[in-house]
């Protein structure tokens, strides 16, 4: 087991990581900015280390100052979190060519799955089910275009091959706005991306978003940890997570875990990741494997009773993963909401001190947060600043300990969306379950009448 990880990158995940370090006995170097020195994390860690004035790109993006940090503070390993470089084929690599585990996928296995082209591809051979479109990157020819909309069927929506975070992506639902729209499609993800490729996938009009947890050693063993409904969403960035999904039967679940499971097995993935899907009517289409531990992990742990961050830790160390999966037991429901620096209507952001932090608290409640009374949030990093993730033995019970967890929760001296999980936790339809991606932008819409 390594005796000291620098934990690339900030907020509540660097947090998250350095405690399943010091549980586990092992030493943890946070890398921070200028704009980060007053973290929690970086007061609590055994070393902290500046790596760069407040932009991402001279400080959590700045490769060459991550590398050195581990080299001078004699680190074994490199944990990426999420977000900035964790998904990064190339920083991968560097990490294992300088001498250190990465703790993750192999490069390889980034750079397949972070085409959107290339990822599909190995699921279809992997068995597992995924959207009915174009078999590779659409071509120039624009009658072959037409050609394969035809078959597929409209609305059909065009996606960059290295897109990802909701950009990159076009709904097309007439033959006359095609060719534009693949054309200005392609500019974009040339001009965002780096890739000029796109695909074609039919265009489902009331999708659920369901996520498979999976685990795998360097020992060919992998398992799947249950499933996380993500449906609550407002432009392609979740709110609101829960495990297990409501309403979508137990064997169908199975079924599309085993397929997961089987799946890393055949490509050879190590680590922790998450198979997105899209669910309609019975049927699952997979969308892309994230090869990094989620934000909303915590429900999976809840549910599972597994530590997802020191089981990708002990899968970097080459130890095999320490249950199968008979003895993986999923109990009860867990909710988590994102809470955000944010004007809960609006959402502009709302950086600057916070005057008054108070955590709720009481059975089957965790709270993941960096923040504390004084603390300033940067404006110059996502919005998030913490998760309020609860337990129940149903979901009933879980949904009820969000609101009184929501109740109790103090956040001044910034805006929040606190009030706004207040009023979904009530919303009749989110309670009843079963909501699609598209509900609460239309929610919201109904509310601005």
């Amino acid at each position: 087991m390594f005796k000291k990880i620098l934990i690339a990158n900030r907020g509540e995940i660097a947090l998250r990581i350095q405690r399943a370090c010091r549980e586990m006995g092992i030493q943890s170097v946070v890398v921070y900015s200028e704009a980060d020195r007053d973290a929690k994390y970086v007061k609590l860690a055994d070393e902290a280390v500046c790596i760069g004035p407040a932009p991402s790109a001279q400080s959590y993006l700045h490769m060459p100052a991550i590398i050195s940090a581990a080299e001078v503070t004699d680190a074994e390993a490199i944990h990426p979190g999420y977000g900035f470089l964790s998904e990064n084929a190339d920083f991968a690599e560097r990490v294992e060519q300088s001498g250190f585990t990465f703790i993750g996928p192999t490069p390889e296995s980034i750079r397949i799955m972070g085409d959107k082209v290339s990822a599909k591809q190995a699921m279809i051979k992997s068995g597992v089910p995924c959207v009915p479109g174009s078999e590779g990157a659409l071509p120039d020819d624009p009658k072959e275009i037409i050609r394969i909309a035809r078959t597929v069927g409209y609305p059909v929506i065009i996606k960059a091959a290295g897109g990802g975070g909701g950009r990159g992506m076009r709904v097309v639902h007439t033959e006359a706005a095609l060719i534009h729209a693949v054309q200005t499609t392609k500019a974009e993800a040339g001009a965002a991306f780096g890739n000029p490729e796109v695909y074609m996938e039919k265009f489902l009009e009331h999708p659920r978003h369901i996520e498979i947890q999976i685990l795998a050693d360097q020992h060919k063993n992998a398992v799947w940890l249950g499933e996380r409904d993500c449906s609550m969403q407002r432009r392609h960035q979740k709110i609101i997570e829960e495990a297990p999904a409501p309403g979508i039967p137990r064997r169908a679940i199975e079924k599309v875990g085993e397929r997961c499971a089987a799946a890393c097995k055949k490509i050879g993935y190590r680590g922790a990741g998450t198979f997105e899907f899209v669910y309609e009517i019975g049927e699952f289409y997979f969308i892309v494997l994230n090869t990094r531990v989620q934000v909303e992990h915590p429900v999976t742990e809840m549910t599972s009773g597994i530590d997802i961050v020191q089981m990708q830790i002990r899968v970097a160390a080459n130890e095999k993963l320490p249950f199968t999966q008979r003895q993986v037991e999923l109990r009860g429901h867990a909710v988590e909401c994102r809470i955000n620096a944010e004007d809960p209507v609006k959402f502009i952001p709302s950086p600057g001190r916070i005057t008054t932090w108070h955590a709720p608290g009481g059975p089957g409640v965790r709270v993941d947060s960096h923040i504390y009374t004084n603390y300033f949030v940067p404006p110059n990093y996502d919005s998030m600043i913490g998760k309020i993730i609860v337990h129940g033995d149903t979901r009933e019970q879980a949904l009820a300990r969000m609101r009184t967890a929501l109740s109790e929760t103090v956040v001044e001296g910034i805006q929040t969306n606190i009030p706004l999980h207040r009023e979904l936790m009530v919303d009749a339809k989110f309670v009843e379950g079963g909501t699609d991606i598209h509900y609460l932008e239309s929610w919201m819409a109904a509310r601005k009448r």
